[in-house]
């Protein structure tokens, strides 16, 4: 198992024991003025939004967790065969509550005081005034609804994206490693690979769905065309409540098939898969586990961080 809490913190006061010096990504820029503000333009300098209540954490629940991550010393990511478990349709993957408790904890305390800081949590709009139904922050590179385009500024603050923790980036690397397994246990490709690709994540964008939010059938196509043409895949971590998830291949929620992803569950689509519409229509209340809320107190909803290569 990967331990996402073995790395000390760095010097930095803002920094957390999650953050890296990343290779910073290629850019495909917008034309100027078309997305966003300079910081010196007036950006909207919206306070951030956190994902967390205030408030003490339950010394009752510390303990048990502690004793619970005692027992679980150098135990491997399980891989569960029930329940939605496994290849779902070619080159797409579901590994069930693959994520330990202790690393959705520290998954969310990292993304909360990263979320904080320069870049951060906002909630993304368009030019008319509407507004998506989730919280985003992007690191390694902007993401930009409107245009659709990546970008090296975020429009809420004019500061460059944070860079991917290290050890979120292993963790998407070992978690195809081990989507890899199950492939090769339920088809006959000589080279896994050959349906799910290798990848090494530049972006990460990580939304907030509250109990209300929601997220349209989408098809993720705005990385590079070199990366859209190899299948390179997105994965996608689910951290807190529990979400009803569409996936199909025209947008149509008639059309489309459904699963529920669960706090610790990884879902990775690329290959055949990469360019599938899919989207959020719910997020089922009171469904985290509960030792995660009291550890962190996350608010209600649902943390989703989803990985790709540029």
């Amino acid at each position: 198992m990967i331990d996402l809490r073995s790395e000390q913190r760095s010097g930095d006061g803002n920094s957390s024991k999650f953050r890296n010096k990343n290779i910073p990504a290629r850019v495909k820029r917008s034309k100027s003025g078309q997305s966003y503000r300079k910081p010196d333009e007036g950006a909207n300098h919206v306070a951030p939004f956190d994902i967390c209540l205030s408030g003490s954490r339950d010394s009752t629940v510390l303990k048990s967790l502690q004793e619970m991550e005692e027992n679980q010393e150098n135990v491997e990511h399980p891989i569960e065969e029930s329940g939605g478990q496994g290849v779902l349709r070619p080159g797409m993957v579901l590994l069930k509550r693959y994520i330990s408790l202790g690393d959705q904890i520290e998954m969310v305390k990292t993304c909360r005081e990263i979320g904080l800081g320069p870049g951060g949590f906002y909630r993304p709009g368009y030019k008319n005034g509407a507004k998506l139904r989730l919280q985003m922050m992007c690191l390694g590179l902007n993401w930009d609804p409107e245009t659709r385009k990546y970008e090296d500024q975020s429009p809420a603050d004019g500061c460059k994206p944070p860079c991917i923790p290290r050890k979120f980036n292993q963790l998407v690397e070992t978690a195809i490693q081990d989507a890899h397994g199950l492939l090769g246990k339920d088809c006959t490709l000589s080279n896994v690979e050959d349906m799910l690709p290798a990848m090494s994540p530049d972006i990460c964008i990580v939304n907030f769905y509250t109990t209300t939010g929601r997220l349209g059938l989408h098809q993720d196509r705005d990385e590079s065309s070199e990366s859209l043409d190899k299948g390179l895949p997105v994965v996608s971590f689910s951290v807190g409540d529990s979400a009803e998830f569409l996936y199909g291949d025209q947008r149509d929620v008639n059309k489309a098939d459904k699963v529920v992803l669960e706090s610790g569950d990884v879902l990775i689509f690329g290959g055949k898969s990469r360019h599938i519409f899919h989207g959020v229509t719910s997020v089922i209340p009171d469904s985290a586990p509960k030792a995660l809320i009291e550890e962190t107190r996350l608010r209600p909803g649902r943390l989703n961080l989803t990985f790709r290569q540029y």
